[in-house]
């Protein structure tokens, strides 16, 4: 084989090198974009579930609360009555008191309102986290992008496909706040 053949064979073997290479690089850039937009779904996920459950939640938690507080509410008149007025009101008022003491008892052994707001706080505590990490995994791809893009020789690559640099996920001064959940 003649010497300018083989010094061709070999340039052709490392421009075919330099296109694969390119092109796998590129690829590679292309799937942590695409990861990218995934996590930031995740993220939009989360927050369309946060928006879901906790107006439910506070609901529910309010109509246990309302319906208890009805209750509590005819004890206390009942109760207020017994102290006031005639003999035959403070009787009529004890048998009212005894029938709703009764009711409660029997249609209410344990009170829920307790357990409807510990169960809404984990609720919410539990949202709040799960967006917090789906915040701190797109943050995390967002950083392992950003280097590849910047690193030698893969940069050159980023730049000849118009790879451009990812913005993090930055916290608003609004976000910031907490959310607020009213009764």
């Amino acid at each position: 084989m003649k010497k300018s053949t083989i010094v061709i064979l070999v340039i052709v073997g490392i421009l075919v090198l330099a296109v694969i290479w390119g092109i796998s690089t590129n690829n590679s850039l292309v799937r942590l974009e695409e990861s990218i937009v995934q996590k930031q779904s995740e993220i939009d996920n989360q927050l369309k579930r946060r928006a879901d459950l906790i107006p439910n939640l506070v609901n529910s938690v309010k109509g246990l609360t309302k319906q208890e507080q009805a209750i509590v509410d005819s004890i206390t008149a009942s109760r207020e009555k017994m102290s006031t007025g005639s003999t035959q009101d403070k009787l009529n008022a004890n048998t009212e008191l005894s029938k709703n003491i009764t009711f409660l008892v029997e249609n209410y052994p344990e009170i829920k309102s307790d357990a409807a707001f510990t169960s809404l706080m984990d609720e919410l505590s539990g949202t709040e986290n799960r967006i917090s990490v789906a915040r701190k995994n797109y943050n995390d791809e967002v950083a392992v992008y950003n280097k590849q893009i910047k690193i030698f020789p893969s940069s050159v690559i980023a730049g000849m496909f118009n790879h451009e640099k990812a913005e993090y996920l930055q916290v608003t001064e609004e976000e910031k706040q907490n959310p607020e959940v009213k009764f």
